[in-house]
């Protein structure tokens, strides 16, 4: 099983900053089976680059859970999983992170499909969110939100599945 994960934050660095929306999509290897998205109070102020960047303000998330009131559930969707994501190491460090402070340990294997698409689909001038999903005819639509990026994150990542002859998935 694969959770497949987008995050969107107030920063860079997870110590110095917080998730303000998540998105789970857990696959199969077929299909998504489960999914769930929230958005995430992070308990500090959005810098208003990101509320530029992602359309997420303050005031969107003053009503939202925390993160450390999300914690087990999050915990218990991607648990059991192999955790994927464009640019596998910010999202996990995020949520390792966050998930720590909350009490839970999350020790599993991460793919990320920047690195895979590199091997399966070589050639491509750009491996970006956007523009390797351009390339490859998949939609992408709600841009900089977790919910968009994660669902074509899925499309990728199925792509990836089927053209992977050299079973690099399978080798991590």
């Amino acid at each position: 099983m694969y959770s497949i994960v987008d995050i969107e934050t107030t920063g860079g660095v997870p110590s110095n900053g917080g998730i303000t929306e998540i998105a789970i999509y857990v696959h199969d290897g077929d299909r998504v089976v489960n999914e769930y998205h929230t958005l995430i109070n992070p308990q500090r102020p959005i810098p208003f680059f990101i509320t530029n960047l992602t359309g997420i303000s303050n005031a969107m998330v003053a009503s939202a859970p925390t993160f450390d009131e999300v914690a087990s559930t999050i915990y218990e969707i991607i648990a059991d999983t192999t955790f994927v994501a464009h640019n596998v190491n910010f999202d996990f460090s995020f949520v390792q992170y966050f998930l720590q402070q909350s009490g839970y340990e999350l020790a599993i294997d991460k793919l990320c499909t920047v690195r895979l698409s590199r091997k399966i689909f070589p050639g491509y001038n750009s491996y970006s969110l956007g523009k390797i999903c351009d390339s490859l005819g998949i939609e992408l639509s709600d841009r900089h939100r977790a919910k968009g990026d994660a669902q074509a994150t899925v499309l990728l990542f199925e792509k990836l599945l089927m053209k992977d002859r050299a079973l690099v998935i399978g080798k991590k």
